[in-house]
């Protein structure tokens, strides 16, 4: 409902063009159209109707934004080699394609009615809407595969699903005008508010879909990926906000105000704009930064520093590389003791000598094993090395 501020606002100005004489208005030249725009375009310089202005004005930066951002997308697209980032390429293209649209249907809003002009609208407001919350959709989809299982489906794909989710209300449009125009013989420009409003009812439809999408989407296990779906979910619920408000002022409010006949094609007109700014601004961007951004360079080991972990001092052991029959097995040096000590004491043995018994690591110069020997030798005893001469200690 915060919309309703900013509806009043921009459409006050209207009261002050239509409590003028009609004649009057239709001699003379509006102020600001010095350049030879005459009716029914007089809208898009009116400086007295100062809503006309401001929504082309926004629509005009908005689809120069989105072309933009559509170009940096193309140009810097062969350096996105991961494929998830790659995935969401498509939806955002198609999501800018249905921004693109709804700033340049905006424009069909300020100039004054005809028949053509009314079967435009009718037939492309439902239409860009559902593409652009089809793109919103597909990409809470990609979010959710993401999160549980780490993988996402193909770009063509999700550009191919979002396409014909978006199929249907163009059916739903071609079918209304069908019924209205040909069978029933209807004018273009005569139609209920309510009838408008529920031939955009597969519209919410979608907007709703998306935004379960992006709230299921926060329920990953990785982590990765929860800030795009924060921001498809700012997304989803902004537009369901704009929705509301310019659904209610178009049905409810102008009647009140007793504007209806005066007020709706403003407020059409900045729903559009809003639309287009509100998901440029909270989808298309972050998730084009999300997708273009390159992944974070893995910094080398520093061995100085003894608050790592103590497994990355195992890359630069050299042991692993050679086989267990080369290496060279080091000594038991509990158990080793020299050559000569131990012939002391054979010797002493022999002439009788009954000095106390040597401790127990002079035992012998038998090649004594470690654990860790016998573990890799597979729990038998080893042979000595071929380079094993007991310990010399002079």
């Amino acid at each position: 409902m915060a919309f309703f501020p900013v509806l009043l606002l921009l459409l006050s100005v209207l009261h002050r063009g239509s409590s003028q004489d009609p004649d009057e208005d239709s001699l003379a030249v509006p102020r600001g159209c010095g350049w030879g725009l005459v009716r029914p375009y007089t809208l898009l310089c009116d400086l007295d109707s100062v809503w006309g202005v401001a929504v082309e004005s926004a629509a005009a930066s908005g689809a120069l934004a989105a072309i933009l951002l559509g170009l940096i997308i193309l140009c810097r697209l062969h350096h996105v080699s991961e494929a998830e980032k790659r995935s969401g390429v498509g939806p955002i293209l198609l999501l800018l394609l249905g921004i693109l649209g709804l700033f340049g249907l905006s424009f069909a809003y300020l100039i004054e009615r005809d028949e053509q002009l009314c079967l435009l609208r009718r037939a492309l407001w439902g239409l860009l809407f559902a593409l652009c919350f089809s793109c919103l959709l597909v990409q809470g989809v990609r979010l959710r595969r993401l999160g549980r299982e780490r993988r996402s489906p193909g770009g063509c794909a999700l550009t191919g699903l979002a396409l014909g989710l978006s199929a249907v209300q163009g059916i739903i449009a071609a079918e209304w005008l069908l019924l209205t125009v040909l069978r029933e013989g209807r004018a273009a420009c005569q139609y209920l508010p309510l009838d408008f409003s529920l031939a955009c009812s597969y519209v919410l439809a979608l907007l709703l879909a998306a935004l379960g999408a992006a709230s299921f989407a926060l329920c990953g296990k990785t982590r990765q990926w929860r800030c795009n779906a924060i921001w498809l979910l700012s997304a989803c619920l902004l537009s369901l906000l704009l929705w509301v408000a310019w659904v209610g002022f178009y049905l409810y409010g102008n009647a009140w105000l007793g504007r209806s006949p005066d007020w709706d094609d403003p407020a059409l007109a900045i729903a559009l704009v809003a639309q287009g700014w509100l998901l440029l601004l909270f989808h298309a961007v972050p998730e084009a930064h999300s997708c273009l951004c390159s992944p974070p360079q893995p910094s080398a080991p520093d061995y100085f520093d003894t608050s790592q972990a103590p497994s990355r001092m195992r890359e630069t052991s050299f042991d692993e590389d050679i086989p267990l029959s080369h290496r060279q097995f080091p000594e038991n040096q509990s158990y080793g003791f020299d050559e000569n000590t131990a012939g002391l004491r054979s010797a002493g043995n022999h002439n009788g000598n009954t000095a106390p018994r040597p401790s127990a690591p002079f035992r012998s110069n038998v090649y004594q094993p470690t654990e860790m020997t016998m573990i890799l030798n597979g729990g038998a005893v080893p042979s000595a090395p071929p380079t094993y001469t007991g310990r010399q200690l002079w």
